[in-house]
């Protein structure tokens, strides 16, 4: 039997993997004393080991809980496959069509939190070395599974892992796009604060990597922010004392492909003379731009394309003031060139800088030999254009060398990761398989 169509017959029971992994809400809990990252995210570990146990992968869980793998092949060298098992939170579960953690199959396609990030793209990797196993393929290199728990933040997982275990030869991570990224940009996240004492309060976001789809402000003054709202056509509701800004979630990484509802709510606060350092800074230096050219200019190069901005958390009161942003820098601008500009500016607005997370850049050449091999097993598999991509993203590619992102999301195909109504198509989960398969065979065998 051939491999793809071992993948194919191996459909149903991925899709019941997908859907009982989304059912485990594994959402950063700090708060958990008997876990690192929290009893949902210490059940999604377990249950991804656990099942690729049932497969016949040899596992290993880190007595601590900060990372699992799980290895087939035998041989020196090591194709890694990273994946982490986290999600960002769900928002309001009233937004979504079919619940957040409940991981429905309607439709041809299986929904919620981790559908696509990275839940289901795991499950397809997962599938494809079985795939292997299945059709007889030799196994003359170790093939292992390495699960990190909290890339959604701070990378703690990965890097105990780097810390304990064995690295790869080489591999890919499949959480970003195909046919294959070659260049990811630096990505710095801050937070600006303030004492400012405010005599409203207002918040919004619910993680620091995705684009905020809802911003909210309680005060005394509602009735003259909804007149600029509604000036300015942004949605919004009002509730007893309340009032709320809607926006469009996203990925950091690509703001514009969402509706920053703290940008629509500070612009309207601005407008309407209410003022605070964040909501000024925000307002004059931020504006409605993504690629932080109000305060920079132009940033960017020919490799990896223009900075991206994103102001995705915010927390004001009568207790002072954060903002939480997220930063994609092009991998041949130098950091410091972004952190001393946000310092001087932010300086004026009386606002310190604080740093919460920095992660160098990625940049293999494309004619890198895995970057070849893998943008030629995508073309083979898709006839589409293999010509290999650089991204914002930030994904595992950066914690070891030799390893790269692919997939799992396809040319023109809708993203969903880290918006409501998250979603894989089951057919694309197939294909992703399929893909992964004579991926990892094509690396099992010597250049």
């Amino acid at each position: 039997m051939s491999i793809k169509k071992n993948v194919a017959e191996l459909k149903e029971e991925m899709i019941l993997a997908l859907s009982e992994w989304i059912q485990v809400p594994s959402v950063l809990d700090e708060l958990d004393e008997k876990t690192p990252f929290g009893a949902g995210i210490d059940t999604a570990l377990k249950q991804i080991l656990n099942r690729c146990a049932r497969l016949g992968f040899r596992t290993f869980m880190d007595p601590e809980g900060y990372y699992g793998y799980a290895e087939i092949g035998e041989g020196k060298e090591m194709i890694g496959i990273l994946g982490h098992v986290d999600v960002v939170p769900a928002g309001d579960p009233k937004n979504w069509t079919y619940p957040p953690f409940g991981g429905a199959v309607e439709n041809g396609k299986i929904y919620g939190r981790g559908a696509m990030d990275d839940k289901g793209p795991i499950i397809a990797a997962v599938y494809a070395a079985k795939a292997l196993m299945n059709t007889g393929v030799l196994l003359n290199k170790r093939i292992r599974f390495i699960f990190g728990t909290d890339e959604e933040n701070r990378w703690r997982g990965i890097c105990r892992y780097k810390k304990n275990e064995e690295l790869p030869t080489f591999g890919f991570t499949p959480d970003s796009s195909f046919p294959v990224i070659y260049a990811e940009k630096g990505l710095c996240q801050v937070v600006l604060s303030s004492d400012f004492e405010s005599d409203f309060s207002m918040s919004g976001g619910t993680a620091i990597n995705a684009v905020p789809e809802i911003a909210s402000y309680e005060g005394n003054k509602i009735v003259g922010i909804e007149k600029q709202l509604k000036q300015m056509g942004f949605d919004h509701e009002t509730e007893g004392d309340a009032l709320y800004v809607i926006g469009k979630s996203a990925h950091a990484a690509k703001p514009n492909a969402g509706i920053n509802a703290i940008l629509r709510l500070a612009s309207a606060l601005n407008s309407a003379d209410i003022h605070s350092p964040a909501i000024d800074f925000i307002s004059e230096k931020i504006g409605f731009t993504t690629d932080g050219s109000l305060i920079f200019g132009d940033c960017s190069d020919d490799v990896s394309g223009t900075l991206t901005c994103s102001v995705n958390q915010i927390d004001i009161s009568q207790y002072g003031e954060k903002v939480a942003v997220d930063f994609r820098i092009p991998v041949t601008v130098d950091p410091k060139f972004i952190l001393d500009g946000l310092a001087r500016v932010s300086l004026k607005y009386g606002l310190s800088v604080e740093i919460l997370d920095e992660i160098a850049p990625l940049y293999l050449p494309k004619r890198h030999v895995l970057i070849n091999r893998l943008s030629r097993i995508y073309f083979e598999e898709t006839g589409l254009d293999s010509e290999p991509l650089a991204t914002g993203g930030a994904t595992y590619a950066r914690a070891m060398s030799n390893i790269v992102a692919y997939g799992p999301l396809f040319p023109g195909q809708e993203k969903r990761a880290h918006q409501t109504d998250e979603f894989i198509e089951i057919s694309a989960l197939v294909t992703i398989s399929q893909i992964y398969a004579r991926a990892i065979e094509s690396l099992l065998k010597d250049s």
